[in-house]
């Protein structure tokens, strides 16, 4: 007989995921994915200026808001017809660069390393390092004290014998967490250096960027750059491996869909005809064109009376909290009626299989030897943890050279003049996955605005064919050694680096509540 169980909420940050699952004979069999809180931009676009939606997305999310502005004045570069000239294109790159960065490394360590690092072990520690001490005289007095809910983001957690035993290998992780925390930092600061601040920078606007690189910036980004590049280099890509030895059986489970989608990311021409993160899909084993026109949402099991079944340019947002039937207020994006996984994974599959990239290729190359494994078992929990671990150091690589592209007497912006009826999309990739921003002008202003975004994409519910979505066929077959901690569908659920802030964009002024809970 199946048991339910729900993990409520299931994000350590960025919103309110519940994950609903059902488990029998020690495995999951069924699940639901459920986007369970009510906020929201799109409506407030509304009869507001076009060139007021850069400022105002950025504010859908505080972790990723540099995507969100990307899209939005890819957005407007497409309404206005107007291209940006070549300073533009790399400043815009390399803040959103930075964001990957930052969004990578909080994800591993901060999101998802407490599900496989035994906290307290810090017990043990006998060294002098001031932050590993103060680490442990908390953790240590927590469970001194006896409490469950206290000593936050270490304590709670789950208790069972799912963590790394080594202590040595438990206490380099704990270091590596605080030491994330520092560079994650230094990745803000990197941003802000062209952004004005971080987060929801100053300076993206339609036909280019309102910043100049002056050499002074170059240099102070370099700097940091470098230490970020040692970083990834020589702690967070072995901390990943090291992970996966330990824990080999994450190559066979949260294997999901299998079809992958990447819109292009970071363009290396002005026509966005090029990318570092090429576009593409890789749909039943093989590779395909992409096509905007062929993604629509779907509504079915969404709370929205909204249309389904509609492409983002007709997209409509009208909530309906009592729809029966309903259990998200995600919507199902679909990409030619198929679901799709967006992501990391998804962008160094298609850029694996695509050979479009030498060094990607010899990299991914590289880490497969080291991990023991074939391509396909990168579709796995581990693998997207590995993937997003390799993009790191591609991006940070890349943007080095385009550091040297910059030229610092060169123009920022072309100008444009707002046309009074017109439309553009801007689709571009975020560290969780692919996002478009779709924008409809009339009478200068905007009348209407859709973003869809990756947890969107990956966390949707089943559409109208009752087809589940990424996370909720991911999860089928995970195992389930104890129902009073799952942590292994937890595992699975992370390693898509959720956000909830990001899917669910609409607020109900009205009865706009707030619930606090822990996990």
């Amino acid at each position: 007989m199946a048991e339910t169980i729900v993990i409520d909420p299931l994000t350590r940050i960025e919103g309110h995921l519940k994950i609903e699952i059902k488990v029998e004979n020690g495995k999951v069999v069924d699940a639901l994915s459920s986007g369970e809180m009510f906020r929201g931009i799109e409506i407030i676009l509304r009869d507001r200026s076009p060139e007021d939606a850069p400022m105002i997305v950025q504010r859908i999310c505080g972790v990723c808001p540099q995507v969100h502005g990307t899209g939005s004045v890819y957005a407007l570069d497409d309404a206005f017809k107007v291209t940006p000239p070549k300073n533009a294109r790399i400043i815009r790159n390399l803040m959103l660069g930075a964001n990957f960065l930052q969004s990578h490394i909080l994800h591993f360590y901060l999101l998802s390393a407490l599900d496989f690092v035994d906290i307290t072990a810090i017990l043990q520690y006998k060294g002098m390092d001031s932050k590993l001490i103060k680490v442990k005289e908390w953790v240590k007095a927590d469970i001194d004290a006896g409490k469950k809910d206290a000593g936050a983001p270490f304590l709670p957690r789950y208790e069972g014998d799912y963590y790394i035993k080594d202590t040595d290998l438990n206490i380099h992780g704990i270091s590596s967490y605080l030491k994330a925390i520092e560079i994650r930092r230094k990745c803000q600061e990197m941003l802000a250096i062209f952004g004005g601040k971080m987060p929801h920078c100053q300076t993206l606007v339609g036909g280019g960027v309102a910043c100049v690189p002056t050499l002074d910036k170059i240099i102070a980004f370099r700097s940091r750059l470098s230490e970020i590049k040692t970083f990834i280099e020589k702690t967070y890509i072995p901390d990943v491996i090291a992970v996966a030895k330990l824990y080999p059986d994450y190559f066979t489970i949260g294997k999901g869909v299998g079809n992958f989608m990447s819109y292009g990311g970071f363009p290396e021409n002005e026509t966005q005809s090029q990318w570092l993160l090429p576009q593409g899909l890789l749909i039943d084993g093989k590779t395909e064109k992409f096509n905007p026109d062929k993604i629509a949402e779907f509504v079915k099991y969404s709370r929205y009376s909204s249309g389904t079944g509609l492409n983002p340019y007709k997209g409509e947002t009208v909530p309906d909290y009592n729809k029966e039937g309903a259990y998200s207020w995600l919507k199902s994006p679909r990409y030619d009626n198929k679901v799709i996984e967006v992501g990391p994974l998804a962008r160094i599959l298609i850029a694996y299989l695509n050979k479009s990239n030498k060094d990607i290729n010899s990299l991914v190359d590289s880490a497969l030897n080291t991990l023991g494994v074939a391509p396909d078992a990168l579709i796995s929990t581990l693998g997207r943890h590995a993937a997003r671990a390799l993009e790191a150091k591609i991006l940070a690589d890349r943007m080095e050279n385009w550091l040297d592209d910059l030229d610092p007497n060169g123009p920022v912006h072309t100008k444009y003049t707002v046309p009074k009826k017109s439309k553009g999309k801007g689709l571009t990739e975020g560290p969780r996955g692919s996002l478009g921003h779709w924008i409809t002008i009339d009478n200068y202003r905007i009348s209407n605005y859709q973003a869809v975004v990756p947890t969107t994409w990956n966390g949707s519910p089943k559409d109208d064919n009752g087809v589940p979505g990424p996370f909720e066929q991911a999860l089928i077959g995970t195992p389930v050694a104890d129902i009073k901690n799952p942590i292994e569908p937890a595992r699975v659920i992370r390693s898509f680096d959720p956000c909830l802030a990001c899917a669910v964009h609409v607020i109900d002024v009205e009865e706009n509540k707030i619930y606090k809970f822990k996990l």
